[in-house]
């Protein structure tokens, strides 16, 4: 008959080889990809509408109350409009503009911390309802009951921290207006696809901006866009190497030390 300790055991062995089970079953997939690859420079990417794709998701955010639009029939000249003729914004679905990002970030920070702390209890059993010659009998050594507990506890923790970070990105990527909300917000979406050698950039970006933000020359800069997600990255034989083998991960993960 198993213990209970031996139960746990085997349940926790299970679990281990479940997640790594797991992990290779997801991870076989982009081996065999990588394995297909070799010798060869990574594959663009094929231009799709970015709203066919599984993990897109229409953008739903609080509206404010419809206003019925004033128009002017004897006026030539259209309210928002940067242009007498024709505005050259982006302004309806499939419309493109030029995403400015300009980003120069720094942080310092610098953190100590010291706590220290000292404890002492003592607990004194002079009278035990007449039960202190019998504690006696049952242990080995004699009581003392004057000094029949005594807890002393000393800690003592030392932290110091220091973040120095500086990024500088400088780069304009061209997105497309994929959905128009109820308020005339656009939601947009770009991404770019760079390959040097057998190495693969890409920057994605998308967000939802105001009309009134676009510029004349029918571009945005980035601090304009809201819910902004902005990413820069690659992908390839550099970002491969950089990057630690999968059995690593997993083992940085579940090993509690």
């Amino acid at each position: 008959m198993p213990t209970k300790i031996t139960q746990i055991s085997w349940r926790r062995i299970a679990l281990v080889s479940s997640l790594i089970g797991a992990t290779a079953l997801l991870s076989g997939c982009n081996a065999m990809k990588r394995l297909s690859e070799v010798g060869e420079p990574p594959k663009l990417s094929s231009i799709d509408n970015p709203t066919q794709s599984e993990a897109y998701r229409p953008v739903s955010l609080p509206m404010p109350a419809p206003q019925v639009a004033e128009r002017n029939p004897n006026s030539l000249w259209r309210a928002g409009a940067r242009s007498f003729f024709k505005d050259q914004r982006a302004n309806q679905v499939g419309d493109i503009l030029t995403v400015v990002v300009e980003m120069e970030d720094r942080a310092a920070l610098a953190n100590t911390t010291v706590r220290s702390r000292t404890n002492s209890e003592d607990l004194a059993v002079p009278n035990l309802f007449g039960l202190e010659a019998e504690v006696a009998k049952v242990l080995p050594d004699a009581i003392d009951p004057s000094s029949m507990l005594d807890f002393d506890s000393n800690t003592s923790n030392r932290g110091a921290g220091t973040l120095d970070r500086n990024e500088a990105i400088d780069l304009r990527v061209a997105a497309i207006v994929i959905q128009v909300l109820p308020n005339g917000n656009y939601v947009i979406h770009g991404r770019q696809e760079i390959r040097v050698n057998s190495e693969i950039r890409e920057v994605q970006i998308a967000g939802v901006i105001r009309a009134a933000d676009i510029s004349s020359a029918n571009e945005v800069n980035y601090d304009k866009i809201a819910e902004a997600r902005i990413s820069y990255g690659g992908r390839g034989t550099i970002s491969d190497v950089q990057q630690p083998r999968y059995g690593s991960e997993v083992l940085d993960i579940i090993l509690p030390f």
